[in-house]
């Protein structure tokens, strides 16, 4: 027979049940993002999905209904987005990518909140023991033909220049300065498929062959070909680049000028999906995840994890062990919803 006792505790207990069971209901049916679809674009580069892939799990965590990812080239994918025909990208990198943004209506139509990742590097490298024995620090040293034959690996007497894949934005401003620094005449720019072109690259390198590259941060490059030990970053004669960046200062407070502004990477959404979207917007907002952590993850994709379950388990792996860091988004996210 039970107690009164008994019977009071079994009482007490199914009700504490039933009003977690409710709140658990409440909660799942006040996700801001239930019902609503979201669609990320990226670029054909491999090691964007990670980045990628950690908005999609944020904003599946908001309730979301997360589409697989699509890739498209950035000057479509900002159109895309502009357009309503997607919802963001997790890679627009400013200012190499002002024209794009400019182009598909900039602030009008694209919000661009916030900075997802900073101190993004680029410019040319060399090897540094060609760089040592002929005091090679600049790329301009090379209008000479007899140091640019150095790096010639298709027999035209060029320097063959391993650079950026067409689309990707730094293809134009590479292009640019070859006119700019009167190198066309002995450079020859190679574009295809970057991660290919660099293979054969480092190859090259390890065979002791004289390497010339065009390289970024956060990337697996620098790992392997190491500034300062293996390779050397190259100036340049002067700052020149083209189109919104054409009055861009690309000299460091060193003195030092590789040509390039350091870029900073940001979440790029549909601007009325933001305003409709309070709680995403906020997410896009305050996300941040740093060069160190990106570059890793993507040597790990050079060194074979680079499947889509392997990508999958590396941003898991980042939620778990940043776990503080992911939930203080969900929870500006959430407040920012209620508002």
């Amino acid at each position: 027979m039970m107690t009164t006792r008994h019977f009071t505790r079994t009482l007490l207990a199914a009700g504490l049940l039933s009003l977690g069971l409710a709140a658990t209901t409440v909660s799942a049916a006040d996700l801001p993002g239930k019902g609503i679809k979201v669609q990320a674009l990226k670029s054909s580069l491999a090691e964007e999905t990670f980045q990628t892939l950690l908005v999609n799990r944020a904003l599946a965590k908001l309730g979301y209904d997360v589409q697989p990812i699509k890739e498209v080239e950035y000057p479509t994918a900002h159109i895309a987005i502009s357009n309503g025909d997607a919802t963001f990208m997790a890679d627009h990198w400013n200012p190499q990518h002002a024209d794009y943004f400019k182009n598909a209506g900039g602030k009008d139509k694209l919000s661009r909140e916030g900075v997802y990742s900073d101190n993004a590097a680029q410019g040319y490298l060399m090897d540094k023991k060609t760089a040592d024995a002929y005091k090679i620090t600049n790329i301009g040293q090379l209008k000479d033909p007899k140091l640019a034959k150095l790096f010639d690996t298709d027999g035209d007497g060029k320097a063959d220049l391993t650079g950026c894949t067409p689309g990707w934005g730094c293809e134009t401003m590479i292009e640019h300065q070859l006119d700019a620094y009167k190198l066309r005449g002995t450079v020859s720019h190679k574009q295809g498929t970057y991660s290919a072109l660099m293979a054969d690259t480092i190859t090259r390198f390890k065979q002791g062959q004289p390497i010339l590259y065009y390289t970024w941060t956060p990337y697996w490059v620098s790992a392997e070909l190491r500034p300062g030990k293996d390779v050397v970053w190259l100036e340049v004669p002067f700052s020149s680049l083209p189109g919104e960046q054409a009055k861009m200062d690309t000299k460091q407070p060193s003195g030092k000028n590789y040509g390039f502004v350091v870029n900073t990477q940001h979440i790029v959404a549909n601007k009325d999906f933001v305003a409709k979207n309070p709680a995403a917007g906020k997410l896009f907002e305050v996300m941040k995840v740093s060069v160190n952590d990106i570059n890793a993850q993507n040597l790990r994709m050079s060194h074979g994890e680079n499947q889509p379950k392997d990508v999958e388990r590396h941003t898991d792996a980042w939620i778990k062990g940043h776990q503080k860091t992911f939930d203080s988004w969900i929870a500006q996210a959430m407040a920012a919803a209620k508002k």
